[in-house]
């Protein structure tokens, strides 16, 4: 009697777990390019997206005139405003009703506030007459590069955080207040991931 095609050891073979799938690779949102670990995000700036970016696509848009207006290339600078000078008042002229919240100003010079609620993350628009009260004691804020950068502000809990980030910071400390925020007032957990976001951005300079 003949053997079927299935011997004991192909049959063992077939038993096998086959090896994991490999990781899909993470490609450039406008060429298609694999991307490195670390790369350049591009500001889509009629959605208001971060688009991953190639060092190719990178440069190219680094020129503003590339991009027609509509992608703008995020940098890559992170600026600890040491000194700066923000009172009670100021801030609460500013409109924002918690003591964590990042502001950009967009191309025709409107600033707008973002901040966590219990509701997710809102946004508003910030006063000129005290965004401009704003810069004048803190003359820094007049380089803030209209929406690719913010001005983050972190008061909660006794901090003083004040730091002009690019906006893919901003974005993944809003990912981060979007994951474990809880409650009205965020609960622990959510603060200590802040924390270490801050911590982080120490590390780095």
């Amino acid at each position: 009697m003949t053997a079927g095609p299935f011997t004991p050891r192909l049959a063992a073979l077939a038993r096998r777990e086959s090896p994991p799938p490999a990781p899909p690779v993470e490609r450039c949102e406008l060429c298609a390019e694999p991307l490195a670990d670390v790369h350049r995000h591009l500001l889509d700036t009629g959605s208001g997206d971060p688009l991953c970016a190639c060092a190719a696509c990178a440069v190219l848009f680094s020129d503003n005139a590339a991009g027609g207006r509509h992608y703008r290339l995020v940098p890559d600078e992170r600026r600890e405003l040491t000194g700066f000078r923000l009172d009670g008042p100021l801030w609460a002229a500013l409109g924002v009703p918690v003591d964590l919240a990042f502001f950009s100003v967009t191309g025709s010079g409107e600033v707008t506030a973002r901040y966590p609620s219990p509701a997710g993350a809102l946004h508003a628009s910030v006063h000129a007459a005290s965004w401009r009260r704003l810069t004048e004691a803190n003359p820094v804020l007049a380089e803030l590069r209209p929406d690719v950068e913010a001005l983050v502000v972190h008061r909660a809990r006794g901090a003083a955080e004040h730091w002009i980030l690019p906006v893919d910071d901003c974005y993944r400390l809003t990912a981060l207040l979007r994951e474990h925020w809880t409650g009205f007032t965020g609960g622990d957990a959510v603060w200590a991931h802040i924390g270490r976001f801050f911590e982080e951005l120490q590390g780095e300079k």
